[in-house]
């Protein structure tokens, strides 16, 4: 399940993804947009930025800094107003919503 992009501002989403892509569950060497933890990235006009994603587990023992950490990264991208990100677990994160890139890292194929 690929994320739903919902922006006003192209470059500002890439840069995004790009930060999305530095930032690994400690627990699993892939980052978490290749894992398909990002679920909608969304970038209004204002260019304040609303991400919402989720944890492998509702127990992930980084819960509390995993979300931090990506927020307070996308808040530091040039050009941007504001960073939002939102937790969810619906729906359910599972092994099949990684990327190949993810799945081949892992020995998944």
């Amino acid at each position: 399940m690929p994320a739903v992009i919902i922006s006003e501002n192209t470059e500002l989403s890439d840069k995004i993804i790009d930060v999305l892509k530095t930032i690994f569950d400690p627990e699993i060497p892939v980052d978490i947009w290749e894992l398909g933890l990002v679920y909608e990235i969304k970038v209004n006009a204002e260019k304040e930025a609303q991400v919402t994603m989720t944890l492998t587990s509702p127990n992930c023992p980084v819960a509390e800094s995993l979300p931090a950490e990506t927020e307070e990264k996308i808040a530091s991208i040039e050009g941007l107003k504001s960073a939002k990100v939102e937790l969810t677990f619906e729906p359910p994160w599972q092994k099949d919503m990684m990327s190949e890139v993810a799945q081949l890292e892992l020995g998944f194929m």
